[in-house]
């Protein structure tokens, strides 16, 4: 039997009815009595083999305590300013006679209304005046039936045709007019419209743009191959590439700055004993070139691909960009990779030497798997305090014992790699299947010049942390690049193990002005007493790598005053989307679209989608067409297809996007939970859990139901001393009750001593 797309309708809203009735334990009966119903007709409704007029539904959405819109599209209003309606569009449900019904103001939150005719009468010498502005409590729609009317609530203006209408949040300033020449009717659909006049939304405080360094009264850094263009704020609204046809970092950035200012710091490096090793921008010119010359006497040649295992050590700066002046392409990879992990590595990336840690198991483990790889011809160990290494196995050279004896300079060739040439090859996540490999080429330094000017907000008269493992692109975001485009030195702590109470004291010690960490650092740190250490040099602060959960966000704020500034991006990417420099921010938002990426949002069929809908994160843009983004995955043209086509990138992320232009993150594609005919994004429930104060850690996933297709399914660690009894399960179940919509809270709730992670720390739903 084939079902038309109105019956699918129907029985999907009937399927999110009954789900409700039986979460909040409603009999058939009683059901009928509060939709005024007989109980035959109700159960057809719930069958979805009867009609569904507005007003059952209406009277159902009051019953279940959830707002109409989640019964109609299995999603949850999520705008509060207001929502604009074109004639034609709207939430739209047909009747078998006939009968058409639209929700006007389907993605606004908690609504209220009472309808009024309004005319407002043509006033030509009104069209050049200042719109005359009002607030009243509660809420407004405005349908059109005749005429053109302009609306402006706060500071965004709509102009408004037959059929169009306008649903807002009347607290804020806002006013109508009729424009084109004639008067105009209109249905005002208004709530307590003469209560008292309220103060207009307040405004979050500004970001403060980045501090000008001494080397700026000469020609920036990045001065000869970019053009920005800034606000009056100092947020950029245009950035364009040029003369990138031959760019190498390490040449035209590193090699210029430690000519222009030699002394000026670069590094400061902390071991694993907290010994201090300061790198200047001409020390890093001159190891970087020793490290070239000492590869091409190994024999490794432009094009080699070349596997770095090494921690946070300090000798990964220079033979990063030793291997950037040579052409060979660089691929980090994080030092907790076993044997297993090293053969797929090997053979995936087709790795020809490696240049690992001498530290713990990790070396042992990619000497296994390269005797199973005889394409390896190089295997390179380095100690992470600069000594000498004894008693090494088979055929492992000892990198500083050697490199120091090849010479300091390495001037460019006419053949020198360049521009779009491949860099740097980094292995993704992995959350779901074996890591893919994101090429990137020369270019790509370039990119981060947003990354750290406007987004970390880097002092180039200060000192920036990124807390990163330099087997992850994250580190690149926040190490190197884009730091050293802005003049700005990085403090790196090389330790074994993340402990904030380790960390914390360092920050104030060396005075660190910016600071930027994932998103599991930061839970970890709000864990500790911060008022203990002493912040107050931070003067800007951010996170990406997964999103940020706001009671993070609120706990870190109100113990140190430090407000965190978000940012999204991938391994495939640089900074897309960000709360940047001179710009408001929104408290839990991503933040707006970089000028450099052309950032919609889109529905499975590549349509953008309304204000307020969730969707896709995409990128409107051709592979090579933007500096920073990846050029495809290597030997894996299938998969560049699957994300990469007609025009669009396709992240995998979901959002949905505000009044304002602000992005909202709701999850990865792969992991939003589909229950009884509802759209469920498992970071929204993540984060109502983590308010609890006895949770430490939680993620959501889906668990198989033949009757509702999934099941919400929370995974907590608990902290110490809290036991995870069937009492506590209901308490956090109700809890979500009441934070969220009642369909979303976790059917299962299980107790884990820890979370299943990737090497870079982020959650893997699928096996929770």
């Amino acid at each position: 039997m084939v079902i038309n797309a109105l019956d699918y309708k129907i029985q999907l809203m009937g399927k999110r009815i009954r789900e409700l009735r039986e979460i909040e334990g409603l009999s058939i009966e009683e059901m009928a009595e509060l939709t005024d119903v007989s109980a035959e007709h109700y159960l057809a409704c719930e069958a979805g083999e009867a009609d569904l007029t507005f007003a059952f539904i209406y009277r159902c959405a009051l019953a279940l305590n959830v707002n109409a819109t989640e019964i109609i599209e299995g999603t949850t209003p999520r705008l509060d300013l207001y929502t604009v309606t074109r004639r034609g569009e709207g939430q739209q449900i047909n009747k078998a006679h006939g009968m058409t019904y639209f929700s006007l103001a389907g993605p606004f939150k908690n609504r209220i209304a009472e309808p009024l005719l309004v005319c407002a009468a043509y006033d030509p010498e009104a069209q050049y005046e200042a719109m005359e502005l009002t607030t009243h409590k509660g809420q407004e729609c405005d349908i059109v039936i005749s005429g053109q009317l302009k609306v402006q609530v706060g500071e965004h203006e709509e102009i408004l045709g037959p059929g169009d209408s306008i649903y807002f949040n009347s607290e804020h300033p806002h006013g109508e007019r009729a424009v084109n020449g004639e008067d105009c009717y209109f249905y005002a659909i208004v709530l307590n419209p003469m209560e008292e006049v309220l103060d207009s939304r307040p405004q979050a405080s500004r970001i403060p743009a980045p501090r000008q360094a001494g080397i700026q009264t000469i020609e920036p850094l990045w001065s000869p191959y970019i053009d920005v263009a800034e606000n009056e704020n100092g947020t950029p609204i245009s950035i364009r590439y040029k003369n990138t046809d031959n760019f190498n970092f390490a040449y035209d950035i590193l090699d210029v700055m430690a000519e222009r200012e030699p002394a000026r710091l670069a590094m400061l490096h902390l071991d694993q004993d907290k010994k201090e090793r300061r790198f200047t921008f001409a020390d890093m010119s001159r190891l970087s070139c020793r490290c070239a010359n000492y590869f091409k006497a190994l024999g490794i040649e432009a094009g080699d691909r070349v596997m770095l295992c090494l921690k946070r050590h300090y000798q990964f700066w220079p033979i990063l960009l030793g291997l950037n002046r040579i052409g060979a392409i660089a691929v980090p990879a994080t030092n907790l990779l076993m044997e297993k992990d090293f053969d797929y590595c090997f053979s995936q990336a087709e790795i020809s030497a490696i240049i690992c840690t001498a530290d713990g198991e990790t070396l042992m483990e990619a000497e296994r798997a390269g005797k199973k790889y005889p394409q390896l011809k190089l295997k390179i160990a380095v100690e992470s305090r600069g000594g000498s290494i004894n008693n090494l196995p088979g055929d492992w050279r000892d990198f500083n014992s050697e490199y120091s004896l090849y010479r300091s300079s390495l001037p460019r060739s006419e053949d020198t790699p360049g521009g779009i040439d491949s860099m740097l090859f980094f292995f993704t996540s992995g959350t779901s299947g074996n890591p893919k490999m994101a090429m990137h080429s020369h270019n790509y330094p370039l990119g981060h010049f947003h990354t750290a000017r406007y987004w970390h907000n880097v002092d180039p008269d200060g000192l920036h942390v990124t807390v990163a493992d330099t087997g992850w692109a994250k580190a690149l975001w926040g190490k190197l690049y884009g730091q050293w485009l802005c003049g700005a030195a990085v403090l790196v702590y090389d330790f074994d193990r993340f402990d904030a109470a380790d960390l914390l004291p360092l920050i104030s010690e060396h005075q660190v002005t910016t600071f930027c960490a994932p998103p599991t650092i930061w839970r970890l740190m709000m864990k500790e007493d911060l008022s203990r250490y002493d912040l107050s040099s931070i003067k800007h602060a951010s996170t990406a790598g997964e999103a940020l959960n706001p009671e993070v966000f609120r706990q870190i704020e109100s113990q140190t005053g430090i407000r965190i500034m978000e940012g999204f991006g991938q391994s495939e990417s640089t900074v897309m989307i960000g709360n940047l420099t001179g710009d408001q921010h929104k408290f839990g938002s991503m933040g707006k679209p970089i000028a450099v990426y052309p950032v919609d949002i889109v529905d499975e069929d590549g349509e953008s989608v309304t204000t307020g809908e969730t969707g896709e994160i995409v990128i409107r843009t051709q592979p090579g067409e933007i500096c920073g983004l990846f050029t495809g995955y290597y030997r894996e043209p299938e998969q560049t297809d699957k994300v990469w086509h007609d025009g669009l990138y396709h992240t995998g992320d979901t959002a949905w996007r505000d009044e304002d232009g602000y992005y909202w993150y709701v999850g990865r594609l792969d992991d939003v939970i589909k229950s009884s005919g509802y759209r469920i994004g498992p970071f929204e429930i993540e984060s109502v859990i983590m308010e609890l104060p006895y949770v430490v850690e939680c993620g959501v996933s889906s668990e198989p139901d033949p009757e509702r297709g999934q099941l919400v399914k929370a995974s907590i660690v608990l902290t110490d001393g809290t036991e995870g009894t069937d009492e506590l399960k209901t308490e956090i179940q109700n809890y979500v009750k009441q934070k969220t919509a009642p369909y979303k809270y976790p059917r299962i709730v299980v107790f884990r001593d820890s979370l299943p992670k990737t090497t870079s720390g982020k959650i893997i739903r699928q096996q929770l």
